[in-house]
């Protein structure tokens, strides 16, 4: 989602993409910060502010009941420009916020101390702030406080992007491509729109980490996964569900699409070539594609038929796509 001019703007909306926190719930390891800094700051209000591209999305809240704000209103917006805590003592008497609606109407804003969210690659994707309705002015001790809180949030953030995401392949972990399966499906079913998954699984893959080692092996299932990024969307999720065993997500997408979409990755990897010391090698994968039916109640029975597919293609020999029988509903 970095956008094809590849504008700072974009990279930083990809930045905050990345984390996939927008519009989740309220979690405690985020409101226990917000909770703190209120504390420490002495303030009625303290958010979590993430600024998307029309808005800004508080992922903690306190003292506040709105979700989120237009981006045109916000100070933290502002506040994501600079890389040090930006302060207004008082908004009424600050040309850019005077007239603001958050000023002159509900929550009253007059002071705002917010400090940049900011990531390890260097992208600033919202704020820690702290709101007042009265004019005041910080102590340097409250503001270095709230730049630690800051820095635990991302710290939050980036854990939990690395528990989501294999470090070998850049695939998604088990965990983080079931949590994306089940939201895929909750929105599949509310919405009556199309949901399939593909399994697939490397040929013979022993014996290249017999023959080849492991190095190799790491290789081969780094090239599986770069397959799989160049002929899936988007939208589409690659998972590593453990081993040599990858699945990918295709919402929007029925049977024929996944099965299309699955001969696809097979060539891809076919035709891919590791220069070793042994000389070139190649490999191939099995393929098993089903789609979510109305007999199917989770995620788990639709990747369970296309898991099954997956070893009908290699009882078959392999290299190969087979589809799942639609069961009769």
């Amino acid at each position: 989602m970095s956008g094809a001019d590849g504008s700072p703007e974009e990279r930083r909306l990809a930045a905050l993409y990345r984390y996939d926190v927008l519009d989740t719930p309220p979690e405690e390891a985020f409101d226990r910060i917000t909770r703190l800094a209120k504390m420490v700051l002495h303030t009625p209000i303290v958010l979590v502010s993430l600024i998307d591209r029309e808005r800004q999305w508080f992922k903690s809240r306190q003292g506040l009941a709105a979700s989120e704000t237009p981006r045109t209103m916000s100070f933290c917006a502002h506040a994501i420009q600079h890389d040090f805590p930006m302060i207004v003592q008082d908004a009424c008497a600050d040309p850019r916020f005077q007239d603001n609606p958050l000023v002159v109407g509900e929550p009253g804003i007059r002071f705002y101390l917010g400090v940049p969210l900011r990531t390890p690659d260097g992208h600033n994707i919202g704020t820690l702030c702290a709101i007042d309705r009265q004019p005041r002015e910080p102590s340097s001790e409250q503001v270095v406080v709230l730049q630690d809180l800051a820095r635990l949030i991302i710290d939050e953030m980036e854990l939990r992007q690395i528990a989501i995401t294999d470090s070998l392949t850049g695939a998604m972990t088990r965990r983080g491509f079931m949590r994306e399966a089940d939201k895929a499906l909750e929105l599949a079913r509310r919405y009556g729109r199309e949901l399939s998954c593909i399994m697939l699984d490397i040929d013979h893959f022993k014996s290249v980490n017999d023959r080849y080692g492991h190095a190799i092996g790491d290789m081969v299932l780094r090239r599986l996964a770069a397959a799989c990024r160049t002929v899936i969307r988007a939208v589409d999720c690659c998972g590593r569900l453990g081993g040599e065993e990858f699945a990918l997500l295709l919402p929007e997408t029925d049977l024929a699409g996944a099965e299309a979409t699955a001969e696809r990755v097979r060539a891809e990897v076919e035709g891919t070539v590791i220069d070793t010391e042994l000389g070139p090698l190649t490999v191939t994968a099995s393929f098993g594609v089903a789609q979510l039916t109305a007999a199917e109640p989770d995620m788990g029975t639709v990747l369970g038929m296309a898991d099954a597919a997956l070893y009908e293609a290699k009882a078959a020999g392999r290299n190969r796509v087979v589809v799942a029988a639609v069961p009769l509903s």
